[in-house]
């Protein structure tokens, strides 16, 4: 039941700071889908990157992205607070969505063995570095901020987060719609700077907010938060100062690689990249703690949901790692092997990415009616068959496009038409998923480490973005000698690829529901609350 002071400071219905939260995470993920859009498209065309080295360079920054937020859901937790962790994320994403704009001089030769413009490079680097950094102090904290605006049992919470999931996906669908025109047309620069300007305007906007809050976003102690313990620097200062130095140690792990050769061999030729070693060490440490937390005095039901939420977010990594084929094979279909002419215009094989996001818009009100419907039926699904279904609507989705290819005539281009409906089945599987992620994390995890199994939720999704740069390798395609690419070969290397990956996600998915008996036992019915409300991103 809300009070009546909260109603009054309400906006049709929900808590301003509601508003305030979509509004930040809106622009926050104009600018970080606007990139991601171009990301692909501007390593391997601009800088000459290999197929290989883009998508694995794809998925490790992205990959980086998402395992961050483990660090800055615990900073959080225990010094920063969020609304202190959301500023700070904001600045960094600012200053790297912003460095992205200097591309420098064009590479020449060919893809993989080009003469690049080093310093360019560098500094592409850094961006990628800054803003891994940002989104780990801004992601884990934003989405945590939206459950604290609601007391706890509030029925609004579950149309809040979908509020909320909808600001994600309308600053997706306009950023890869946008940004990803801009840079492909008019120039990379123009595309990565409107990102840069876009999060400045979402990150002003939050500061401005901030009162709506609640109060809720502060930190747990302000006065050991002040306190000075080195060189008269306070622990904030020394925080804001250790986000700096991390970024830097980012920024080299990012390019640096692991000559190890039976791994080697495994990963298709391919070294690891340091980036892939620093996940399986933050997996590790997150594993030991909780094996730890599950002795620490919890009672068994907490115990039970606790494991629950941990098989949810390990099999998450494996979904995410099919679905994110949507910013690297996809496109790379999308521009070699596909007819983009349809509605009357050209789309860019940037664009393409569009479409997720806009059927996530169009399903949205739909499985926020259906959950809560099927509930009061006696027929919600808990969450693990939800996983199970989401991963294979996820494979279905990707074997469309294998399946287009091989009823497209030889030397055809395919119709853009086939990737619509692939989209509209991924998505599909995103809706079953996704929004239930982190709905999960806030319902099944104990209150005290709730921002802590959020970045595990993100560090999981940190292992899908890497999966995905490997098993983008699969699909890696060397040009002719005037860097042109075979339509044939190409598209035989995609289908193959793609009829792989359908199968790993239709597998997943039985194995999941194979699950969801065991899963409702051990949660003892805490995970069939009404939950089509929250987001990946919740990317």
């Amino acid at each position: 039941m809300t009070s009546s002071a909260s109603a009054g400071r309400d906006l049709f219905g929900h808590p301003r700071g509601l508003y305030v939260c979509f509004l930040t995470e809106m622009w926050e993920r104009f600018s970080f889908y606007g990139m991601k859009a171009l990301l692909f498209l501007y390593l391997t065309k601009h800088h000459l990157f290999s197929d290989a080295d883009g998508y694995i360079l794809l998925g490790t920054y992205a990959g980086l992205a998402y395992a961050l937020p483990l660090l800055g859901g615990m900073l959080s937790d225990r010094y920063l607070g969020m609304r202190k962790s959301v500023l700070l994320g904001g600045i960094l994403l600012t200053l790297g969505q912003l460095g992205m704009a200097y591309t420098g001089h064009a590479a020449s030769g060919l893809p993989g063995q080009a003469q690049q413009d080093a310093f360019a490079v560098q500094v592409m680097y850094l961006s990628l570095a800054l803003i891994a950094m940002g989104v780990g102090f801004l992601k884990p904290n934003i989405s945590t901020i939206v459950g604290r605006l609601y007391p706890e049992d509030d029925p609004r919470r579950d149309s809040g987060f979908t509020i909320f999931y909808m600001g994600i996906n309308i600053g997706a669908a306009l950023s890869s719609l946008i940004v990803a025109y801009i840079g492909e047309k008019l120039g990379w620069g123009y595309g990565f700077g409107l990102a840069g300007v876009m999060m400045a305007l979402g990150l002003v906007q939050f500061m401005l907010g901030q009162k709506h809050l609640m109060g809720h976003a502060e930190p747990a102690d302000p006065q050991f938060l002040r306190q000075p313990v080195l060189a008269g620097l306070s622990r904030e200062a020394l925080i804001y100062l250790g986000a700096v130095l991390a970024t830097l140690v980012v920024w080299w792990v990012l390019q640096t690689r692991i000559s190890f050769e039976p791994l080697s061999q495994l990963l298709g030729g391919h070294e690891v990249t340091l980036t892939e070693v620093v996940a399986v060490v933050l997996g590790a440490g997150l594993v030991v703690w909780f094996l730890w937390f599950l002795g620490s005095g919890i009672t068994p039901r907490e115990r039970g949901s606790m494991i629950v939420l941990m098989v949810l977010i390990a099999i998450s990594a494996l979904f995410w790692g099919i679905y994110e084929q949507s910013y690297g094979t996809w496109v790379a279909f999308a521009d070699r092997g596909m007819d983009r002419n349809t509605f009357g215009i050209e789309w860019t094989a940037g664009q393409t990415t569009s479409f997720g996001a806009i059927f996530v818009i169009l399903f949205s009100p739909v499985f926020a009616w259906l959950w809560p419907r099927l509930d009061r039926l006696g027929l919600n699904p808990n969450y693990s068959a939800k996983f199970g279904i989401g991963l294979i609507f996820c494979g279905v989705g990707t074997g469309v496009l294998a399946f287009a290819i091989h009823a497209t005539p030889e030397g055809e281009l395919v119709s853009l038409w086939w990737m619509i409906l692939a989209y509209a089945l991924l998505v599909l599987g995103e809706m079953v998923l996704s929004p239930i992620g982190l709905a999960a994390v806030t319902t099944l995890s104990v209150p005290r480490v709730v921002s802590t199994m959020m970045g595990a939720w993100f560090l999981a999704s940190a292992f899908g973005e890497m999966i995905a740069g490997r098993f983008g390798t699969w699909a890696a395609v060397e040009p002719l000698p005037d860097g042109s690419f075979d339509l044939a070969g190409s598209l035989a290397v995609y289908a193959a690829t793609f009829t792989d990956l359908m199968w790993i996600g239709v597998l997943a998915g039985v194995a999941m529901l194979a699950f969801a008996p065991l899963s409702r036992r051990l949660t003892a019915r805490t995970d069939t609350v009404p939950d089509g409300a929250a987001a990946r991103d919740p990317g």
